[in-house]
């Protein structure tokens, strides 16, 4: 057998086997939708050990709220593809790895203002 033969029978065979229109349109929509729940999924942050005690030596206070909205912006900064976020919120400057849904650190605003933050692919400002 030719190698033009082995195509020919090859392609013939695929025409064969295709997949009614309405079945191929089922397996489209159940990717569809485990792509979106995958895509979708709301995880909650973790806070690190590191990041719960600068809480603690600082003083700072981040009402419920205020995390609501952190978690909710870093979850929309993830399906955007940003890895590493810089979150500032009245009060804090967060950073937090979105890929692994932690908060590294968490400093004051004024601490913040004296920093330069390095390896950030996405800022969020929280008013």
């Amino acid at each position: 057998m030719s190698k033009l033969d082995f195509q020919a029978n090859f392609a013939q065979m695929m025409a064969q086997t295709k997949l009614p229109l309405r079945q191929g349109q089922l397996i489209q929509q159940g990717f569809q939708q485990h792509f979106q729940s995958a895509v979708s999924t709301n995880e909650k942050l973790i806070i690190s050990k590191h990041a719960q005690m600068r809480i603690n030596e600082r003083n700072i206070e981040i009402p419920r709220q205020t995390w609501k909205q952190i978690t909710d912006k870093a979850n929309e900064a993830k399906k955007m593809g940003v890895t590493e976020s810089l979150i500032i919120t009245n009060n804090a400057a967060l950073i937090v790895s979105t890929k692994k849904n932690k908060v590294i650190t968490v400093m004051d605003r004024d601490e913040a203002s004296a920093q330069i933050f390095t390896n950030i692919n996405g800022t969020i400002i929280l008013d």
